[in-house]
């Protein structure tokens, strides 16, 4: 098995043998909710559902395996690697400031759902995070843009039922310029954009959380 090669910022255990040109590639659903006692936050929930195309080759590996066997557990460690090679391809800030992850997932797996491929983790924060009266953004993208990494409606931005009568969970989805865009789909298969571009933070949703 081959790890991508295409971006260095790329997650998934598969080779791409199909021909496509413009970024992005890959596209992953995002849902996420907070993981909180009532008074702090100390992780996000993550679920990530991977595109028919970009599971194929997983799910191949996987076989005919069933939920909880060895090769789940063996291609969700190979994935999850990669993506904590890149800090979670997440960015969580308060007050101006990055708030810091621990190095491993506090638990992981990986699942089939169909003919897709999805992968869950908690992401958890190195400190946890007071609520009352606070305010938190976090993003989650693949900087490249090789990866389209994205909520399909906004409530899959979820708050927990302890935290719904005194939080707000809100996504804000940006409207990149038609420059950006142009650029974007003019990289085709091969190409990456320059790093200080920062090519997928354009395209990237931001999810504010807003505690009384």
């Amino acid at each position: 098995m081959q790890i991508v090669k295409q971006s260095a910022l790329a997650l998934f255990l598969a080779v791409f043998t199909f021909t496509v040109s413009a970024h992005p590639h890959s596209f992953i659903s995002l849902k996420t909710t907070l993981v909180t006692d009532g008074t702090q936050l100390s992780g996000l929930k993550m679920r990530w559902t991977m595109d028919e195309i970009t599971s194929a080759d997983l799910l191949y590996d996987a076989g005919n395996a069933k939920p909880g066997d060895e090769v789940w557990k063996k291609l969700a460690a190979e994935v999850m690697a990669n993506v904590l090679g890149q800090h979670y391809f997440t960015e969580f800030w308060h007050n101006g400031q990055k708030v810091k992850f621990l190095n491993r997932p506090t638990e992981y797996g990986m699942s089939r759902e169909g003919h897709q491929a999805v992968l869950t983790f908690v992401l958890p924060l190195a400190q946890p995070q007071p609520l009352s009266g606070q305010k938190y953004t976090f993003s989650t993208f693949d900087p490249s843009y090789y990866v389209d990494m994205s909520y399909a409606e906004d409530s899959d931005a979820q708050l927990p039922t302890e935290l719904q009568k005194r939080c707000t969970l809100a996504v804000h989805t940006p409207k990149p310029s038609e420059e950006t865009l142009n650029f974007a789909v003019s990289l085709d298969k091969e190409d990456a954009p320059p790093e200080d571009m920062d090519l997928g933070k354009q395209f990237a949703q931001q999810v504010t959380l807003q505690c009384q």
